[in-house]
């Protein structure tokens, strides 16, 4: 009880800590006249993925690798199949023609890079150095093609940011959710490890287990609130372009920093069960977006169905360590 108890708090404080800092980060923006594109782009679209940042980095800091890259992996594969899922479900889901060709499949692109540079079970510094020269060559190649493509789906990240509510309108309140925001999920972090180290322990499964699915829910909840806010008030095209942006940076931004502040070992089950699973539900997920530019309410459901499966896969493949 008291590992739950702690698995939840952690929860919590991460959840508060994650809309403190986006809504500081985004008062300090207007504040400073940061354009609305790439304050969705950026502080929006990749500050929901703080949460798993703080955990991951603090994991590995810790010698618990496998939380690390399971919690990255599990969100990833949450993000599609439970968060747009259930957005979906909700109300059918469009995306625009630029983020269909870039996001979406930028999203099997690092996938596929992802089981590229962990082929030898290893993630090293070499490897965190290509995910993050990527990811800066994929932000210049976003904000480049948002702000003079023809087309341009700039409206999708401006509305990211319209979507967070109670913004601080001084530089002050700014800075002070902001400062709180990291405080909370430094603190939020450090209790959801004791809590899922000490549940792992107690049902006798992984590290792994344990953060590719209750580590990987906790953490994704910042993007679950977007979407489904996004979605209710009928803005579609939100909740898609945040999942797809977090996802890319889940993968290049906070392995690419976990992996170059100490190399990792991949767990085996990752190796030849979770990765397949995250690169699967990538190109279902473009597949369902690319026969009509949209997810529907039963594409919506089958992704639904396909991560409850998921689940009870993760803790039925416990002899796969």
């Amino acid at each position: 009880m008291l590992n739950i108890f702690l698995l939840l708090c952690g929860i919590g404080l991460l959840t508060l800590g994650g809309e403190a800092l986006i809504r500081g980060a985004l008062g300090l923006a207007v504040r400073l006249a940061v354009s609305p594109l790439l304050t969705g782009l950026v502080i929006v679209g990749f500050g929901t993925s703080m949460p798993e940042l703080v955990v991951s980095v603090d994991a590995v800091r810790s010698g618990q690798p496998d939380i690390a890259i399971g919690n990255v992996v599990g969100s990833n594969i949450g993000n599609i199949l439970l968060v747009l899922g259930l957005s979906a479900v909700i109300t059918p889901l469009t995306v625009t023609a630029l983020s269909l060709r870039r996001d979406a499949l930028g999203v099997i692109a690092v996938s596929l890079l992802f089981t590229m540079l962990t082929f030898n079970g290893l993630l090293s510094r070499l490897d965190a150095l290509i995910f993050l020269v990527v990811l800066v060559i994929y932000l210049l190649w976003a904000y480049w093609g948002e702000r003079f493509e023809v087309s341009s789906s700039a409206g999708v990240y401006k509305a990211e940011a319209d979507e967070v509510e109670q913004v601080p309108k001084s530089v002050v309140w700014s800075i002070a959710a902001t400062v709180m925001g990291l405080l909370l999920m430094i603190a939020g972090s450090q209790v959801l490890l004791k809590g899922a180290i000490g549940m792992a322990y107690s049902f006798g499964v992984s590290e792994a287990v344990i953060g590719l699915t209750l580590v990987a829910v906790g953490t994704s909840l910042p993007e679950l609130s977007i979407s489904v806010i996004a979605a209710i008030r009928g803005h579609a095209d939100v909740a898609v372009g945040n999942i797809l942006g977090s996802n890319i940076f889940n993968i290049l931004g906070i392995l690419g920093v976990s992996a170059f502040v100490q190399p990792m070992k991949l767990a085996d089950r990752v190796l030849v069960f979770d990765q397949w699973v995250m690169l699967g539900a990538a190109v279902l997920l473009v597949i369902f977006l690319w026969s009509g530019r949209r997810l529907n309410r039963l594409e919506g459901g089958l992704l639904l169905v396909g991560y409850i499966a998921y689940i009870a896969a993760s803790f039925m493949v416990v002899a796969i360590k």
